[in-house]
Parts: C-alpha cells; structure tokens; sequence
C-alpha cells in the first residue's frame, strides 16, 4: 500500500552541497530567538546614528569606517541572496534594503560636506577610501572616472533596479491574487488529512509571509531608483559647487578646482554607486528565486548542466566561432572543449530523477519502493479513505472535488453533531480495483464500493430503476437501486426528476453515512480534551470545578460516545457538563448512569431532533401485555438492566418491531420506539440488530410540550 501525500513534495536531501548551504544560510537564522536581549535598543541607536550623520560633520576616520561598512555590508548582502533556498528565508531583505539605502544617502551628504569644505587642500580631504575610488579606479582620468560612473548608475537605475521593481510589483499582485485559492488549498489538504494542523499552521504562515514579503519587495525597489537619482543629482551638485567654491572663494584656477573637486566628487560617485549595484543585484536575485528552490549557484547548475543537448550544441557554435577569420581562435576551442566535455560526462551519467525537485510523487510499483519510516507504521489513522488507481484524479490537481466536499462534511458534522470530525486520512491503495474505494476507522474497512470516475450515477427518488440507458448498480451508502449513466445523459435525467450525483458526491455520501454510524469511536480522549479546552473562557470555571475533582476526562469522553453512538449532538456541551455535575451531586457514579442523567437533561433537543416538520413526534409503543412480561423478565440496575426473555418470545417481538418499522417507512415516517426508563436500554441492544438508525427514548427524554403521535403499538 503506497500512501498518497496530496501536494507534499519531495525534498532532495542527498545533494552535498545543498546540505552545506542549509547549514550556512540565513534559514537557520529562523530557529534563533526573534530578538536578542538589547538588540532592538542596538537598532535603534544604529538608525539614530544613520540620521546624525545628515547633520554633524563626520572626521575623515569615521567617513572612511562607514564607506567600508557600506561596501562591506553591499557584498555581504549579495551573498546571501546567492546562496539563499528561497525567498522567505530572508525576508528581513526589504528592511536592509532601506537600511542600506539611508546608509549610503547619509555617507554621501557627509562626504559632500567635507569635499566642499576642503577639497581645496588635496586628494584626501573625503578619507582615504574616496581617494582610492577616485585615484585608482579611475586610472587618475577624471573623464574615464565620469564615464565609468555615468555607466554605472544607467546599469543599477535603467537595468538591475527597473527590472527587479517590476518583477517584485508582478510577483505581489500575482500574490495577493493567489492568496484566497491557496489558503483554499491548504484547507482542502487539511479537511482530507494530507497534511496535520502543524502543516497547516505553518503553510498559512508562509502564504501570509509571502504575501507581505513581496508587497514590501515591491515599496522597496522604489528606495533603490530613488538612491540613483540622488547619486545623480548629489554628484551634480559637488561638481557645480566644488568649482564654485574653489574658484570664488580659494582663488583656484578652473584646471586646479576641475581637477580637485572632480576626483573627488567621482570617486564618492563610485564609493556609493558600487554598493547600491551590489544591493540592487541582491535585489533582483531573491525576488527572481521565486519558484526556484535551493541556492542560485546549485539551481543554475542543475538546470543548465542538466541536458547534453544544448551542451552539445553550444560547444558546436563556439567551435564554429573559432575558426572564423578574425576571430580569437584559443579562446573559443577552449570553451568548445569544455562545453564538448560537460555534454559528454552528461550524456554518460544520466541526471537522476531525484536530481530534480517536483511537487508530484510517482507511484512506486510495489511497497517496497518507498521507505517509510518504522514510527509510520505503528500509528493508527481514526478515518481513512483508500482509492483505486483511476479514482486519484478526484483527490487531487485543479478539481480535487473530492477534498474540497470532505471539508464541508467537516463542517456539517460540526455544526450538527457538536464535534470537529478528525482529518480524513486520502491514500491510494494498489491491492483496491482501479474504480473501488474503501473507507477505514481505526484501521478496520467499515464500508467500500466502486464509481465510475466518468460517469454519473443516476437514481429514482420513488424506487426502481431510472429508465435511462446505463450500467445497473447499488448506490453503497444506502443500497438503492441506481444507473450509471454517460454524462450526456444528465439534462435528461434531471427533467424526468431523477436524482444525479457525480462519483466524488457518493464517496462523500458513503463517508458520510459510515462516520454518522461511528462517530462514537471517532470521539478520541484528545478530541475529548481539545472540546474541553476550546470553550469559551466564562465557562472554564464550571470545569475546573468538574474535572477531576468529580470526574475525569475520560469518563467524560465514554458520556459524549454514548451520545454519539445514539446520534445525539453534543453541541450543548456546556449543558451536557452541567448535567454531569448535577448528577454527582445526585451520587451518581457510573457511566450509564450519568448518560441516562444527561439524556433526560437533554430531552427538548433530543425532541426537537425527532419532531417532523407538521410537529410530532412519531412514535412506536410497546403494549401494556408486552410492558408486564418485560418488568418479570428484567435483571440488575435500571441504568444497566438485561432481559431475559425466552428465544421464541425473542424472535416475535423482533419480528413485530420489523414489520412496524416498514409500514411506517412506507407511510412515510420516522418512527421512534418510546418506552419506560427501564426498558430503553435493552430495548436498544434489541434495535441494534434490526435498524440501528431508529432513536429508542424513555419518556423522560421526551419535552413536555412536544407532541406525540402513536403510529403503531407492539402486541
């Protein structure tokens, strides 16, 4: 049996590298403490620091520590968001972004000031950094210095900061769209148990994170563009000013103050304009990552190595360039080799399928295939659904209308029956037929049956069989007569007032059906304990004062199964605990004793249930001939009592109740058998064997305003 995990994917684990990077990477950074004692008041007194730079002049020492802290931080962003898995894992990024922006506008206001107050006295007037950009990336050529600036600033402002703007605003309207019919997702794969409510939990989480993550990607591209137009502009200005103030107030020639203020102003140009590309390309690298997992070198590898085709292919046309005329030969033949070489050693060791990451899981053929660990197979699903081959299309992809009913029938039981059903466990099962199903509580198969996954199935409300053309059948929850008819047909069947239900809806029905049957074995001692602990907080006090001090849970949760087996909802569970209480005071001590208790407590919701629409209760009585030899016959407590009625006796008091429970089945009705407080639990074991859905009531569980109609005595 091959477990089906609907949208888990399989993560790759066996890449070295990989492994390396999960060790090294801002992921582990998640399991740290949010924050460090003092480190929010550290930045805080960071940011101040920033914002005091605008207004106080600055030493050339200090300016020098924070253009290398600014260059610095730039390079170490930019590996980061290399050897990042996936966006999320970083998704401080849009503060940095500002951060390092605020960093660098408020070094280039301090270097302005003190190129313009003293960039008269010479090369280092900015710090030794600014002249190092000035002098040696510039080659001593103000021209070559301003062009490669000028050059710098198109790349980062019309290319890197552009393109990435746009992807980060495409990648959050994208995700803001997404987001109803993903949170849709994880409610289906929750409702069908593929995934626990840790997953679950955490994949809201993430939906949540991603969505703000790439809303704040997309404010903060316009930080970057903003930090080129002032490069821009501020570099403007020191030029214009410096030759201003050099001329006007140093009585420097227009060759010295050019040659002075210019150096300067370029080489802060460059000191700036290269940590802004190197945070722009960071940029645009976590928010390209999004449907890339893994870090980009390991990605980038994979995908471009992964093919000897076009390896192949490039190492022809690199050859081809060689020996063009013109043309550097050695550098193309050595490309072309090592391309030729890259498509061989490919071509010789196939990629692996698990060399690549996918979000489907392949059927393995036999169980043998897939190693579960040994703590999988001892634990015990409360509800499973298994399915044939051909039914797995309705569990999962883009119309899982399997799921998604499974998630309203969690509902309805909790809204009707008081109690939140547990996930129902979808795998798939090799040893099924391809059509079958089969359904499963605590491991033991409580129902199956086959569909016909193209098929809809067709049934005649008034008995028999539709007079359509199709595949005669049983509907598997109730055993009605039904077709399965081509869907051609449903227009059809609809207008001669047949009923038309599609595979998904009677697997549903059949599920549905076999969990009303059991939810009593579905009510779990940690069920118990979460209903418990979710009441509102005013009733709290009413079990603390209950549990344990009168009862424990446990006692608890065999009074809820007893109900529930009966098909009583639970929902009034602060009424059902406020009748346990009462009955200890009583001295009430046993199970079926405090049941009994709580049922007669219950006795208007227990009539409201069985009322008809007209407004009576339709009811089954035993006669008072019935009622004499049953009192001689009854052994032990009223709450724990057994008949002893002879075989033959026993057999025609089953055949009688058989025989009234039709005639009013047929007549229309649902009928209740009502007897004496003492006979309603044998009467209930009898029932059992015949109809187990017939409701058997004492009078006491009987409202005094409800209205009663006799359909049929017991003789």
């Amino acid at each position: 049996m091959i477990e089906k995990q609907i949208s888990l994917p399989l993560r790759r684990t066996s890449d070295a590298v990989k492994g390396f990077l999960e060790k090294n990477t801002p992921a582990r950074l998640k399991n740290l403490p949010i924050s460090a004692p003092g480190s929010d008041v550290g930045l805080a007194l960071a940011v101040a620091a920033l914002l005091s730079i605008l207004v106080i002049p600055l030493p050339t020492f200090i300016l020098d520590v924070g253009l290398s802290l600014s260059v610095t931080l730039s390079v170490l962003v930019l590996m980061v968001a290399l050897f990042l898995s996936k966006p999320l894992d970083f998704t401080s990024f849009p503060t940095l972004l500002l951060l390092t922006t605020l960093l660098r506008l408020s070094l280039e206001v301090a270097t302005t000031r003190l190129i313009l107050s003293h960039g008269h006295e010479g090369t280092y007037a900015a710090g030794y950094v600014v002249a190092a950009f000035g002098g040696f990336l510039m080659g001593g050529d103000v021209v070559i210095g301003a062009i490669l600036f000028s050059i710098l600033l198109v790349v980062n402002f019309m290319v890197i900061t552009k393109g990435s703007g746009r992807i980060a605003e495409v990648s959050a309207r994208f995700s803001l769209d997404a987001m109803p019919g993903k949170q849709m997702a994880i409610d289906a794969e929750l409702s069908s148990g593929a995934i626990s409510d840790k997953i679950a939990r955490q994949k809201r989480k993430d939906l949540q994170e991603e969505s703000g993550f790439y809303g704040a990607m997309d404010g903060a591209a316009k930080f970057v563009r903003g930090d080129a137009i002032a490069s821009l502009i501020i570099t403007a200005i020191n030029i214009v000013g410096g030759l201003a103030i050099g001329i006007g107030r140093h009585g420097m020639s227009v060759t010295d103050a050019a040659a002075a203020f210019t150096t300067l102003t370029i080489g802060d140009g460059l000191v700036s304009q290269i940590p802004a590309l190197l945070v722009s390309t960071a940029a645009g690298i976590v928010v390209t990552k999004g449907g890339t997992e893994g870090a980009a070198d390991v990605a980038l590898v994979r995908q471009l190595g992964g093919n000897y085709k076009p390896l192949a292919l490039a190492s022809g046309v690199a050859m081809v360039l060689a020996i063009m005329p013109g043309l550097p030969a050695l550098p193309f033949i050595a490309l072309s080799g090592a391309a030729g070489f890259a498509a061989w050693w490919r071509y010789r060791t196939p990629v692996k399928s698990d060399d690549f990451e996918d979000d489907t899981i392949s059927l393995p053929e036999n169980n043998s295939a897939m190693e579960l660990p040994i703590s999988e197979s001892l634990r015990v699903d409360l509800l499973r659904l298994e399915l044939g081959f051909n039914l797995l299309s309705i569990a999962s992809g883009e119309e899982a209308r399997l799921t998604e009913q499974i998630k309203i029938l969690r509902r309805t039981i909790a809204s009707e029956m008081g109690f939140i059903l547990p996930p129902v466990r979808i795998q798939d099962n090799l040893n099924l037929s391809a059509d079958s199903y089969a359904l499963r509580i605590r491991e033991i198969e409580v129902g199956e049956g086959e569909v016909q996954i193209n098929r809809l199935l067709a049934m005649n409300p008034k008995g028999g069989l539709p007079n359509l053309p199709g595949v005669e059948t049983k509907e598997p929850a109730f055993g009605l007569p039904a077709l399965w008819i081509d869907q051609t047909f449903r227009e059809r069947a609809l207008l001669e007032g047949y009923t038309v239900v599609d595979p998904a809806s009677v697997i549903v029905t059949h599920l549905t059906e076999m969990v009303r049957e059991n939810m009593s074995e579905l009510l779990s001692y940690t069920e118990t304990q979460k209903l418990l602990d979710e009441m509102p907080r005013e009733q709290q006090k009413l079990i603390v004062d209950l549990i344990p001090s009168q009862v424990s849970i446990s006692i608890i949760q065999r009074i809820l199964q007893s109900l529930l087996a009966e098909r009583i909802s639970i929902r009034d569970l602060s009424g059902i605990l406020e009748a346990v209480q009462e009955g200890c005071g009583q001295g009430l001590k046993s199970v079926s004793s405090l049941t009994a208790h709580v049922r007669t407590r219950l006795a208007r919701q227990i009539s409201a249930a069985v009322t008809t629409p007209e407004g009576y209760i339709p009811i089954i009585t035993l006669s008072p001939d019935w009622e004499v030899e049953w009192s001689d016959h009854l052994s032990g407590a009223v709450d724990d009592a057994h008949l002893g009625l002879s075989p033959s006796r026993m057999k025609q008091l089953t055949v009688q109740l058989r025989h009234a429970l039709s005639t009013a089945l047929e007549q229309g009705e649902t009928p209740v058998i009502l007897v004496a407080a003492a006979f309603r639990r044998p009467m209930r074991l009898l029932i059992e064997r015949i109809r187990p859905h017939t409701m058997v009531l004492s009078q006491s569980e009987i409202s005094s305003r409800a209205k009663v109609k006799t359909i049929a005595v017991i003789q």
